[in-house]
């Protein structure tokens, strides 16, 4: 597999992780917290990303050969719905920061949308937690 297609899979496994954490904080906060603005904040980000999908990247997964796909301890566990909630975003502003710095490589257009869901994810951060009282 060349460089470019390891970036590719780099790319699609990051966005696919994003989108995961997204629809998780949704759902939290459409199931949980019954609250409209914040689950369709998070879907708008969510559906923010579909431009970035191409599914000639799937020919790049291999989930078979990825060497790190065996969950570590803390993945397996949350404490607390905060605590859940707060690895959720962890895993989105880190998937953000990855795809803006490999689209630079690729589709540099698409590092700017990255870049955009990741400084929305700070703000949102604080607010979704507001009100939260299990720690």
């Amino acid at each position: 597999m060349t460089t470019n297609n390891k970036i590719e899979r780099l790319i699609d496994a990051n966005l696919n992780r994003l989108r995961e954490a997204l629809r998780l904080l949704e759902d939290v906060q459409r199931y949980i917290f019954d609250n409209k603005e914040l689950s369709y904040t998070f879907k708008e980000l969510r559906h923010k990303l579909t431009p970035l999908f191409d599914t000639k990247r799937l020919e790049y997964r291999d989930i078979e050969g990825d060497v790190a796909k065996t969950s570590t301890a803390s993945e397996l566990e949350r404490g607390s719905l905060k605590d859940m909630i707060d690895a959720n975003f962890s895993r989105a502003l880190e998937s953000a920061r990855v795809l803006e710095e490999a689209f630079k490589l690729t589709e540099p257009k698409n590092s700017a949308v990255a870049k955009e869901v990741r400084y929305k994810l700070y703000g949102l951060h604080k607010k979704a937690l507001a009100g939260l009282v299990d720690s």
